[in-house]
């Protein structure tokens, strides 16, 4: 199992699980959507995330929401390159994580200070994604999806939905592998072409994809495959999704996706103590 991540010659330990901040610099995002409109916000929102105990900050300017609106690569350079610039001139230490499909704007976010890519498409949107990756030497969340964000959400259908993820994602590691990508972090995506179903049944069988020896991310927080069972909404999600964090945990995730910090980290320390008692 893949144990450490190599960001900007800083090595991460992932023995015990860390925390990815969630910062959207959109208008549209499904829960924190045109929260952070200027500098003072975003930075006071990052620090409030580091402070709390994010190890990393997943900057994104595209909405990947279902049915969300398209917009230009212009107008996503133009969103996230300054953002990330304006981060690292104000916290030294840092670790960004690109949200973005695209190559380009994850090479100039690279450039920019940022450490790592996080690809919602798993190259599939992107045919330079892969050689990019390879040529930057950056870690790389490699997340499966059906569809895009436009259409993923229209009756995604699977035969056997984890072991059909499984192999879409076991493929591209083949060809990552073959370009000498060496940090591959998995994401299943939850809620990216799966219906309520199907992300459960990933959820409950999480553990399979340790077979693959690479690290996992999940990201549940606040979706819709949480608060739409229990007939709430987005805002009311919390205590949902610190439940689905503990059992991603449980079933082997290192990284968690999240936009409450706080209890991400609660959720990983008290795992950790309850395996401290049974080691």
């Amino acid at each position: 199992m893949q144990r450490t991540l190599n960001c900007k010659g800083k090595i991460i330990d992932l023995s015990v699980p860390k925390v990815m901040g969630i910062l959207n610099i959109t208008p549209d995002s499904f829960f924190d959507g045109g929260k952070y409109k200027n500098e003072k916000e975003i930075l006071d929102q990052v620090a409030s995330m580091l402070q709390a105990g994010a190890t990393f900050i997943d900057v994104g300017a595209y909405s990947s929401r279902p049915g969300a609106k398209h917009i230009t690569e212009e107008e996503e350079l133009h969103r996230i390159v300054p953002v990330v610039v304006l981060l690292v001139a104000n916290f030294s230490d840092i670790l960004i994580s690109v949200d973005t499909f695209r190559s380009k704007v994850a090479k100039k976010c690279i450039e920019a200070g940022a450490c790592m890519i996080n690809d919602i498409s798993g190259g599939d949107l992107d045919d330079a994604m892969f050689t990019t990756v390879a040529e930057l030497q950056v870690p790389y969340i490699i997340m499966h999806m059906q569809g895009n964000p436009q259409t993923m959400q229209k009756a995604p259908v699977y035969k056997n939905v984890v072991t059909e993820v499984f192999y879409e994602l076991s493929k591209k590691i083949e060809i990552l592998n073959k370009l000498h990508v060496h940090d591959v972090i998995l994401d299943v995506g939850f809620g990216f072409g799966k219906s309520v179903a199907h992300n459960f049944e990933l959820l409950k069988n999480l553990d399979y994809f340790q077979e693959m020896n690479l690290s996992v991310l999940t990201g549940v927080s606040r979706k819709s495959m949480l608060y739409k069972p229990l007939h709430i909404n987005p805002e009311q999600a919390l205590n949902a999704t610190t439940i689905a964090n503990t059992i991603a945990v449980q079933k082997g995730t290192q990284i968690l996706r999240v936009h409450d910090v706080k209890e991400a980290v609660e959720v990983i320390t008290i795992l950790e103590l309850i395996n401290k008692e049974i080691l």
